[in-house]
């Protein structure tokens, strides 16, 4: 048995393969729901209430899903150049960091002119943050899986040595968090009374821009001609190793991008909680999306409708809301082999 490549398919087969991944997932999750003695449609009905059932469940499912787009463009755009960026959290934090700094105090601003400085410059380091990989991988050959993961535990404790040094809140009462950032630095909230900030808007604002580039612009076809065929790339012109740092660049910056909004729209300060994760998920949420920066914003939501419906189904049906996690993977799983299926076929010997 091997694999043999498909001509390319076409647009109803493209989207076939995906929602027979979503079937599947459905389907042994439902399996897990039954061994723990729940009924399937009873607990996915209270997923779906959980995250889409009311104004407030709305809100709080595209509030999560804020930081998950930004994370999953970031990934989305590295992968799409094959250049394997694991470390979005590090990028994440950096971010953060940066907004922290920045934002309490340090550039007496209005608000018009404070929140694009604080968002250039949190953009900036985590842009730079990802160039140290790139060059890693370009002038040495070395793996930027390895590096840029790694990358995350030295952000992580970098940041904790932070927290309990010189960014600490003197009035925190000694919890190991930041200060709060200036009200001139906060992303104001689309609804009041609600968590929903702008940060959200210019997620989306970020997906259409990434989209645009990847498909209008040369920068765009240079990253795809370089993650379908490196070696053919450059003897075709394209200079490899410059696309690639370019790539490093955006995709950093927009990672930093998510630590923005959750300080300065969400959080309101910087502590070690501030992400669960959400660089990690970023891979999942890109790889559902099968990289497409559109695409991401739908995988976002639904990812984080999960996690968010999850918690409410627990409380009511006496599921573990771990069962998210476990749909999640699921459904990373699926979507690799409808992928795999979408542009190969299966030839016995």
């Amino acid at each position: 048995m091997r694999l043999e490549p498909k001509p390319a398919p076409s647009i109803l087969v493209t989207l076939l393969y995906p929602v027979a991944a979503v079937v599947l997932t459905l389907a042994i999750t439902s399996l897990l729901v039954l061994a723990a003695g729940a009924s399937p449609l009873s607990v996915f009905y209270l997923v779906w209430k959980g995250a889409a059932g009311s104004q407030f469940a709305l809100m709080e499912t595209l509030t999560r899903a804020t930081p998950l787009i930004l994370t999953g463009l970031a990934v989305a755009v590295a992968f799409r150049a094959k250049l394997w960026n694991i470390g979005a959290e590090a990028q994440l934090y950096i971010g953060g960091v940066v907004t922290v700094v920045l934002g309490t105090g340090a550039l007496p601003l209005p608000s018009f002119l404070l929140i694009p400085v604080i968002m250039v410059a949190a953009m900036a380091a985590g842009a730079l943050l990802l160039l140290g990989p790139a060059i890693l991988k370009t002038r040495f050959g070395v793996d930027e899986v390895v590096t840029t993961l790694l990358l995350n535990f030295i952000v992580l404790l970098f940041v904790s040595m932070l927290l309990e040094g010189v960014l600490k809140d003197p009035m925190g009462l000694g919890w190991p968090q930041s200060s709060r950032v200036v009200a001139e630095a906060q992303l104001p909230r689309i609804i009041q009374g609600r968590r929903l900030h702008y940060g959200f808007v210019i997620a989306i604002a970020s997906a259409v821009i990434i989209w645009i580039i990847m498909k209008k612009t040369a920068l765009g076809y240079e990253m795809r001609a370089v993650g379908h065929n490196p070696q053919a790339s450059s003897f075709a012109g394209i200079p490899v190793n410059r696309v690639l740092m370019k790539t490093a660049l955006l995709s950093g910056g927009i990672a930093a991008l998510a630590g923005f909004c959750e300080v300065a729209g969400l959080k309101g300060n910087l502590t070690l909680d501030l992400s669960p994760g959400y660089g990690y998920t970023g891979i999942v949420v890109a790889m559902l999306a099968m990289l497409n920066p559109i695409g991401v914003v739908a995988s976002a939501i639904f990812v984080a409708g999960i996690f968010v419906g999850a918690d409410a189904m627990s409380r009511s049906a006496g599921v573990p809301s771990y069962i998210a996690d476990v749909m999640v993977a699921t459904a990373l799983l699926t979507m690799v082999v409808a992928i795999l299926f979408t542009r190969y076929r299966l030839r016995w010997k």
